[in-house]
């Protein structure tokens, strides 16, 4: 039942060149940056990533997207990331750019056992209908778009046929969790690491503090231990480095 890896790189190991990672977060809160950097040092590429954005200010995923480790995306949100925006529109990666809350369900769905789902988000769209890029030929070109889903109506309304996801392995960070598994997320930063570790055949967690089964009240956990196979506990000075991508949105006035 102890689950607790000695460290990072040792948790990431045995993944491969060419696995599908679910990795959570959401911009730079609730990244698993200690994994991440594990997985470059590792040396694997090909990588098929599913996460809602690839990384901001050369942090967290934008590691593996500027050593060229990833071939396939899964995401929501590409922002500022330049790199991300250069990559796809040259050709240097597939990108499926679904809705948030259809990639959040899809995440969440391969977790239950549940194989797919009908949702309203997309219908009368690309998304729907086929004909998004999903990888550029470099030249201004399409050299793979999406292909049209199957629609069914329900009490008269229209709905889109969406497959669940999961993934060889899913890398998370939580606030605290024990040896079990049993994992609790402060605030904001839960986003995504719930469902991306409910999809992974084989979740590895990082964690800010690490304490003792029977330390968190069970009414407190946010994802059970079930879903995760590897703990990984931060040192202090890790647990503490997290990155503020803009400290204001706006001009303060004089």
């Amino acid at each position: 039942m102890d689950k607790v890896v000695t460290s990072a790189a040792h948790a990431v190991a045995d993944i491969p060149d060419g696995a599908s990672l679910a990795v959570g977060g959401f911009g730079l809160s609730g990244v698993p940056t200690a994994l991440i950097d594990a997985v470059h040092g590792a040396g694997v590429g090909g990588l098929s990533v599913v996460s809602n954005n690839c990384g901001a200010m050369d942090s967290g995923l934008a590691v593996l997207l500027a050593a060229g480790r990833i071939a396939r995306v899964t995401g929501s949100y590409i922002g500022a990331n330049k790199e991300f925006a250069r990559q796809y529109l040259n050709g240097e990666l597939e990108l499926e750019l679904i809705p948030q809350g259809t990639l959040a369900e899809r995440l969440r769905a391969g977790g239950c056992g549940i194989p797919a789902f009908y949702t309203p988000a997309g219908v009368g769209t690309q998304v729907a209908d086929g004909g998004l890029p999903w990888r550029y030929d470099g030249r201004g070109g399409v050299a793979l778009a999406s292909p049209a889903k199957e629609i069914r109506e329900f009490d008269g309304v229209e709905y889109v046929l969406e497959r669940a996801i999961t993934t060889d392995f899913a890398l998370v960070r939580a606030a605290k969790g024990d040896r079990h598994g049993n994992l609790v997320f402060n605030k904001s930063s839960r986003n995504f690491n719930p469902l991306a570790a409910m999809a992974g055949r084989i979740t590895v967690a990082e964690v800010e503090e690490l304490v003792e089964p029977g330390a968190i009240d069970p009414d407190q956990v946010h994802l059970p231990g079930i879903f995760v196979q590897r703990v990984v506990a931060l040192s202090p000075e890790q647990a503490a480095d997290k990155k503020i991508e803009k400290r204001t949105v706006r001009e303060v006035p004089a």
